[in-house]
């Protein structure tokens, strides 16, 4: 069996050791690597609407200018709400939690009833509802605490959009004939930006969807919960799901069993119809990364950048795998990293069997 081109040993070591200082080197420069990947992110997402107000007639500097208002617009209004809700809810958390320590009580006192004991010291150290609520509050701190260097990510967007014009011109420089690197470069550049437009417009409708849901049941806070599905609907697999177990306890403590009963099945709806029918039927099977990477990157970002390192764990997967692409020595990594491959594209890359005379 045949070893993947430049796979040994030795490389392999090099490669990890590699590998493990630049994961140090960027979890040490977090807070000043965070502001340009979101730049880069953001610069990516509206270069469409830029390029479509430069087709309808539109000076460059002109589309520049209205995208980046819109851009500034949506960044003040969700510092907003993120800074309003997060310090109303904050304020409110201690009578909260004294609330939702009775219900758990009262809970516990009915299984006591029923012949199933739990110990509530367990309970409180282990399976303690109030964490879930405070972790959800711990990752809208941070985005809003990222939202405190928008004028940095402004500006670094702007340099971006001025210079993206020019970047073709500048690899073609640099690299001699660079017209194919070029054309998958572009290509990635399109899936990345594929991804993240249809991405903002169903977390958009599942935060509008949460909302509605929130001020028809009646419960305290509705943007606070709408905010929070919009931002971890950008988190793939658990996103929905963390963003679910806070609402649906805020409202077991406010208003009852019955509602909170209401509210979970709703956002079960809320995510089938945004997850599994719409998402997939413009999203497609393009990202090429396997379930297991798409999992495994989320817990790796968010480890090393924090919130915003979830919330854009598979473009940067995505990215870091069309970069191992481009080289043959590391070409099984992207592989490795791809969707399941059909036992059809194995056999056409094996070579053709050759009969033994003798």
């Amino acid at each position: 069996m045949n070893a993947p081109p430049g796979f040994s040993a030795s490389n392999l070591l090099v490669s990890v050791a590699a590998f493990i200082i630049i994961v140090a080197g960027m979890k040490a420069a977090a807070s000043l690597l965070v502001p340009f990947l979101l730049a880069v992110f953001i610069a990516i997402l509206i270069a469409s609407p830029f390029s479509w107000l430069q087709d309808k007639g539109l000076p460059a500097g002109v589309a520049l200018l209205a995208v980046l208002g819109l851009l500034v617009f949506g960044l003040l209004l969700v510092g907003t709400l993120i800074g309003g809700s997060v310090e109303e809810f904050s304020g409110s958390f201690p009578a909260f939690q004294e609330r939702l320590h009775d219900a758990t009580s009262g809970l516990l006192g009915w299984l006591a009833g029923a012949g199933i004991h739990v110990s509530n010291e367990l309970v409180s150290a282990y399976m303690d509802p109030a964490k879930a609520v405070q972790m959800a509050t711990n990752i809208l701190g941070g985005m809003g605490n990222i939202l405190t260097n928008s004028f940095l990510i402004l500006i670094t967007v702007v340099f971006i959009m001025l210079e993206a014009a020019g970047f073709p011109d500048k690899w073609r420089l640099m690299r001699g004939n660079a017209d194919d690197s070029l054309a998958e470069f572009s290509e990635a550049i399109g899936n990345i930006k594929r991804y993240m437009g249809i991405k903002t417009l169903t977390s958009l409708a599942t935060g509008f969807l949460v909302v509605v849901l929130m001020l028809f049941v009646g419960v305290d806070y509705p943007l606070l919960w709408g905010l929070l599905a919009f931002l971890l609907n950008f988190v793939p697999n658990i996103g929905s799901i963390i963003a679910a177990i806070p609402a649906v306890i805020q409202v077991l403590v406010q208003l009852g069993f019955s509602a909170a009963l209401i509210v979970a099945g709703g956002y079960l709806v809320i995510n089938i119809l945004i997850g599994t029918f719409i998402e997939p039927r413009y999203m497609g099977r393009g990202l090429g990364l396997s379930t297991l990477v798409v999992f495994l990157s989320l817990v790796f970002w968010g480890w090393v950048l924090g919130p915003v390192g979830m919330l854009l764990s598979v473009p940067l997967t995505i990215t870091a795998k069309i970069a191992l692409e481009s080289h043959d020595g590391t070409r099984w990594v992207a592989i490795m990293l791809g969707p399941k491959v059909e036992p059809e594209t194995v056999a056409d890359s094996l070579p053709p069997a050759q009969d033994n005379i003798g």
